[in-house]
């Protein structure tokens, strides 16, 4: 406790460079995964080619990812901007299959009757398809979301600030104090994140109570079974 008292400006430093990358990525990927995984949803054809080219994202490495990212945008090694573009790769990765789901998970016949009062396509995808697959989508974002906080810190190790850092120097100095708050704080800003993002989900989505996110996943993944075996 006794660390924790004498460095708390350093730790609320680490705090906000931690923030300052993760929300960044995860707000990246979903707008993103949006358009990905509408094409993946509405064109039968390609889900399979796109779901799986976009999660094999997830299998590549974290650190040689962020080695290798400032070679093709051409930044510098220690920017936090390689860290923010291989996060969001990765929430991509993730997201992607989230939002195929989502919108699978609208049924039909609401579809079917909106074209029916005029609605067109875009219309239909704002006013319809997406409020209705929002909790699958809240779902999505909120795995997205853990994920890219728990991966920032591994930035630390090519020298990228952020709770990670708390790790690391913890580590090189043997105060255990130090790695015992960074590996608290990153569970702490995870679980604040995932707050906020269900305070949002509720207020943007006042039916959710009704369908909650899991039960909207389960929905997701019968339909999808159920249009491969129709397909």
């Amino acid at each position: 406790m006794n660390w924790v008292a004498n460095n708390l400006p350093l730790i609320l430093q680490r705090t906000g460079d931690h923030l300052a990358i993760a929300v960044p990525a995860i707000i990246l990927s979903f707008v993103i995964s949006i358009p990905i995984g509408w094409v993946a949803h509405h064109y039968r054809w390609s889900r399979g080619t796109v779901l799986t080219s976009i999660g094999l994202l997830y299998a590549i490495p974290s650190l040689p990812l962020f080695i290798v990212i400032p070679l093709i945008v051409g930044t510098g090694l220690r920017s936090p901007v390689n860290l923010v573009v291989g996060l969001t790769l990765y929430g991509i990765a993730l997201m992607v299959r989230s939002t195929a789901d989502a919108l699978g998970s609208v049924d039909s016949n609401v579809e079917q009757s909106a074209s029916a009062v005029g609605f067109s396509a875009w219309q239909r995808f704002w006013r319809v398809d997406l409020p209705l697959a929002g909790p699958v989508l809240l779902a999505g974002i909120r795995v997205v979301s853990v994920s890219t906080v728990s991966l920032t810190t591994v930035g630390a190790v090519i020298g990228i600030s952020s709770l990670g850092s708390l790790f690391t120097d913890g580590f090189q100095r043997n105060i255990t104090a130090e790695i015992y708050t960074g590996i608290v704080m990153t569970i702490l800003v995870a679980l604040v994140l995932d707050l906020i993002l269900v305070m949002i989900g509720r207020a943007l989505m006042p039916w959710i109570g009704a369908v909650s996110p899991r039960r909207a996943a389960r929905n997701a993944r019968a339909a999808r079974r159920s249009g491969e075996v129709t397909a």
